[in-house]
């Protein structure tokens, strides 16, 4: 019997995708700046640059589309959305958003500012800039077998409990607001945090009264790697298990893009009430009213419906599985990504890929531009191009533990077929890795999420 989990759908609408010739995809790069975000996506082939916003609906969340209520204040739909909400995640107060960076914005804009430091197993991109931007200092404190790439654990997204503690007694409770635990790890591999981890880092952070947040962009995800890998809740439902997930958070964001199975939209919802009405009136100022938060009434329906649609274990089981079918294909010829493969993408390790070009001239960066040149393919670096910055004090150049290129797979989007084609053209770079050359920045905007600005040129 095949190790590869079918579809638990059947596909009823098509969207034409058309190759292009290496020709047109050269000088598309050109123009571009190298820089793939871009790149028109008619003119990518198969595209897996990000998970966040790029899946099929179902056909009960486009029915859902036709019930939108467009009232600007308390519209039906808000109603379903907030009842979702905190069904789903036991928080009381709950705030919706366009996507989840504003969900961010809105909480770090409130709790951060200079001389604080926000703690996490890995902030994402988004997540690590919002912090910035209020001043604070966000810091990673994953476990170190999350570092290690061929290392196999369960839970490579595990926070480091004395790492936080250490960080916790080093910097003051007073300076560190909050602690996020991003589930999945997304910057770290896609990797799982454990129950086990959630609740203990709860009962520490619960010492030194300092509020847990959860990162759930992938909460179902995450909650399906617990139920198979983790003692004591193979017999539990994916909505149980998430439910105790959430139990032990203060807080939440979420890009509902994500592990809602939307287009778009987000929310935050939390206990603390006082700090919620706070948000509240900065939601007003930026997004809109406090019950459509920059989203329509059918946004909110849709959302509604694919937040118990996630939690279908036939869906997580075939989501999963089709990350490690990928993995799998790479794993038998050779090409280096993290291991285990994790929930939303396969991680190549553009370090070991390409080892002859060294960090500053961004090999994660050199990779997903050749992948696009050869076979029409898009992807995200995430690694020194994304990450990597000056110190203020030394202007030395800092850089990050691991230089990565994610593969994101869409949600209910491609198939076996189209993976194949993935994989095939990545073994084949691979046995060409050695023609590949180093990147350097020529142009760059101010802000530290230059990668989606920047342009680049190679090094002869």
């Amino acid at each position: 019997m095949s190790n590869y989990i079918p579809e638990p759908f059947r596909i009823k609408v098509i969207e034409k995708i058309s190759k292009t010739t290496p020709e047109e995809r050269e000088e598309l790069l050109k123009q571009a700046g190298y820089n793939l975000f871009a790149i028109p996506s008619e003119k990518v082939y198969i595209d897996l640059l990000t998970d966040s916003g790029t899946g099929a609906m179902s056909d009960n969340q486009w029915a859902g589309l036709q019930t939108g209520d467009e009232a600007y204040a308390y519209c039906r739909n808000w109603f379903h959305f907030e009842e979702t909400i905190r069904g789903l995640t036991g928080l009381k107060f709950v705030i919706p958003t366009h996507q989840g960076r504003v969900a961010e914005n809105l909480l770090f804009s409130a709790v951060v500012n200079k001389g604080k430091f926000v703690l996490s197993n890995s902030h994402f991109d988004t997540t690590r800039a919002n912090v910035l931007a209020n001043q604070g200092v966000p810091l990673d404190l994953v476990i170190d077998e999350g570092k290690n790439l061929d290392f196999i654990h369960p839970f490579k997204g595990n926070i480091d409990l004395q790492k936080l503690e250490n960080a916790i007694r080093h910097y003051g409770k007073e300076n560190i607001p909050v602690v996020i635990l991003t589930v999945t790890n997304n910057s770290g591999g896609g990797q799982p945090v454990s129950m086990q981890n959630i609740r203990e880092t709860k009962a520490l952070l619960k010492t030194y009264d300092i509020p847990l947040f959860l990162d759930a962009c992938r909460f179902a995800e995450n909650a399906y790697f617990i139920k198979i890998r983790e003692v004591g809740y193979q017999q539990k439902t994916i909505k149980e298990i998430a439910h105790e997930m959430f139990s032990y958070a203060d807080g939440a964001t979420m890009s509902a893009k994500k592990d809602g199975l939307v287009n778009i939209g987000g929310f935050i919802a939390l206990n603390d009430e006082t700090l919620a009405d706070r948000l509240k009136e900065h939601l007003i100022l930026i997004e809109g009213f406090i019950t459509y938060g920059g989203l329509a009434g059918r946004d909110l329906e849709a959302i509604a419906r694919g937040l118990k649609e996630v939690l279908d274990e036939d869906y997580l089981e075939y989501r999963i599985g089709q990350v490690k079918f990928l993995g799998d294909m790479l794993e038998a010829n050779g090409v280096p990504f993290i291991k285990p493969t994790g929930g939303h993408a396969v991680y190549i390790d553009a370090r070991q890929f390409l080892p002859h070009i060294p960090q500053s001239q961004f090999p994660g960066q050199s990779l997903v531009v050749n992948l696009y040149r050869r076979a029409g393919i898009r992807a995200v670096e995430i690694g020194s191009y994304m990450f990597a910055h000056e110190d203020p004090n030394t202007r030395e150049m800092i850089y990050p533990d691991l230089d990565l290129v994610r593969l994101a797979i869409p949600r209910r989007v491609y198939t076996e077929s189209h993976l194949r084609y993935v994989a095939e053209s990545l073994i084949e770079l691979y046995h060409d890795k050695d023609s590949l050359k180093g990147m350097k920045i020529v142009a760059k905007g101010e802000s530290s999420l230059r990668h989606f600005v920047a342009r680049l040129i190679f090094i002869d």
